[in-house]
């Protein structure tokens, strides 16, 4: 039987066992389901949530929806309340304002210059300072990239807003 229905088919005998077995599987999982598994009853609540809705629709200022639907209650704009937490002006960009080219003596520069490099934080500026004072002062500014923090890429980015000049600072006392 399987022979004759292979050759009419164009499956192999094996292929047809199988695609009968998987047929056989599938209609007795569907009638079980169908037969054998009554489906509960399922009792459904419907809610009135109405009076919720009322307090959220987006409304003319001048009909504000009472909190807990008194008309003596608090009348709450949730969405100035939520602006009038954010001090921020999105519409205005602010600059960055760079320093101009060659314009911070590295060997002389505090805190507060260096922070306004692109990319140097309070931390990354303090250790520059405090490299500089171990040092006594940089003689090239490719002793940079021996701070923590500063790799090529952020040294090719404030190379151009630094110069050294060497300050009787950090030079020793001549003996006399």
């Amino acid at each position: 039987m399987f022979e004759k229905l292979s050759r009419i088919i164009g499956f192999t005998e094996t292929e047809i066992k199988v695609l009968l077995f998987l047929i056989l599987v599938f209609t007795a999982g569907l009638a079980y389901k169908e037969y054998k598994l009554s489906p509960e009853k399922v009792d459904y609540t419907n809610f009135d949530y109405s009076a919720e809705e009322k307090l959220f629709k987006q409304l003319n200022d001048d009909e504000k929806p009472p909190i807990g639907g008194s008309e003596d209650d608090v009348y709450i704009d949730s969405k100035q309340e939520v602006l009038d937490f954010n001090t921020s002006n999105f519409h205005k960009k602010e600059a960055v304002k760079l320093p101009g080219l060659k314009s911070i003596n590295i060997n002389t520069a505090g805190l507060k210059d260096l922070v306004i490099l692109p990319g140097i934080g309070e931390k990354t500026a303090a250790k520059i300072i405090e490299l500089r004072n171990l040092k006594g002062g940089f003689n090239n500014l490719k002793e940079l990239l021996e701070v923590k923090g500063i790799g090529k890429t952020r040294f090719n980015n404030i190379e151009k807003f630094l110069y050294i000049e060497q300050s009787n600072f950090f030079k020793a006392p001549e003996e006399k």
